[in-house]
Order: C-alpha cells, then structure tokens, then sequence
C-alpha cells in the first residue's frame, strides 16, 4: 500500500503541511510511523479523505442537468482570442484547465477574465500517470 509523507499529502490536498498535521493530530486523518518513526498517511485513507473534503469545494453553480460527470467550477483566469478561435483558461481550485472554443461562443457567452464559469470535459481518451511513491 503506497503511503504519503505530510509534506506530500499537503502538495496533493493543497494545503500546508501544518493543516495535514492539525487534521491528524484532530483525528481527522489516520497516521501512523513507518520503519524509522517517520509520519505517514496510508494512501487508502488519504484517497478516502481528499473525496469527501473534496465535495462541495468548488460546487458547479446552478441546477444543470447534464451527462458530463467532469465539471471543474472556477475562475477566467485568461482568454486569448484570434479571429476564429479562442482559448479560455480557467482555474478550478489547483486545476488549470485550458479549452479552445470558437470566439463567437465566447463573445455569445460573455467569458472575460475575473467571470466564474464551469469547464465540462466528456471524453473517450483520459491518459493517467502514476507517480510511483510506495516505500
């Protein structure tokens, strides 16, 4: 079973070493030493506790019916137009996500640095690395 020094579980929650510590030392999450008295976050309960601190946290806004089950609720953070096409930039908590639409959707929707909007990915290809951490 892979396990996660503070430090790292910190990186991957987005939140400081001393916040993984507190939630720890609050029962929060499960932590247990290792071989030489190290730390660590088993990565079944990590996994477990990034989910469901994870609901809600960026909430899609409004009551949208849709099919597509990835919606990353953010912020423009950037939109570059050229005469056909445009890249819309959206930042959703530590996720960057970028898309390019056509500039007429958005001029038709109004996307301008500083809106909230929701990036919606429905794919038949998703590519996943794995970052070998297991001690």
């Amino acid at each position: 079973m892979p396990t996660y020094s503070i430090g790292q579980a910190a990186g991957l929650l987005g939140v400081s070493s001393e916040t993984v510590r507190r939630w720890a030392d609050g029962g929060q999450l499960r932590m247990e030493r290792d071989g030489v008295g190290n730390r660590v976050l088993d990565g079944v309960s990590l996994a477990a506790f990034a989910k469901e601190r994870a609901a809600g946290l960026h909430a899609v806004p409004g009551e949208v019916l849709t099919s597509v089950r990835n919606a990353f609720a953010g912020i423009v953070t950037r939109v570059t137009l050229d005469d056909v096409i445009a890249q819309v930039e959206i930042q959703s908590g530590p996720h960057r996500v970028v898309s390019v639409v056509s500039r007429e959707a958005v001029e038709d929707l109004g996307i301008e640095v500083g809106a909230t909007a929701t990036a919606r990915v429905k794919s038949t290809h998703v590519h996943i690395d794995l970052t070998d951490n297991r001690r």
